[in-house]
């Protein structure tokens, strides 16, 4: 059964955060420039929340706020999901489903260990199916 582990592995383990006391326009600017939907949210070395998209038009934008003078930590969301490197990649397909999220951080004991996003996860599956048919297009046709 494939996990996170094998993820991450393919991925890389590479998360862009920022400390709470960032602006929403620097995260903005920082998630436009790396063509991110989201950015990990930190206190100190623990991970505070996180910071997406969705925030910023419903915490931000709808709400009227000066983006420049607004600090990430007053609209992150910080009822956070996280998963585990061991969890496997259908337990986060379900659990990124239940909860309606596109982000869920890596978390092995209180270390960051990575982020997963629904398109890495997408991504896995269909690599892993094309292998699947290879082999048995392999197996059918080889053992003419």
């Amino acid at each position: 059964m494939a996990t996170v582990h094998d993820i991450l592995k393919r991925k890389g383990v590479t998360v862009v955060s920022v400390p709470r006391s960032t602006s929403v326009l620097e995260a903005a600017q920082l998630m436009n420039d790396r063509g991110i939907g989201a950015v990990l949210v930190t206190d100190g070395a623990g991970l505070a929340g996180i910071f997406t998209e969705r925030d910023v038009m419903r915490r931000v934008v709808a709400a009227q706020r000066d983006p420049a003078m607004t600090p990430v930590a007053d609209v992150m969301t910080t009822s956070l999901a996280t998963t585990t490197s061991a969890a496997t990649v259908d337990e986060c397909a379900s659990l990124m489903t239940s909860r309606r999220i596109r982000h869920l951080p890596v978390l092995d004991g209180d270390a960051l260990a990575g982020l997963v996003t629904i398109g890495d996860l997408m991504a896995f599956q269909v690599d892993e199916q094309a292998s699947t048919i290879a082999q048995l297009n392999s197996y059918v046709y080889d053992n003419r």
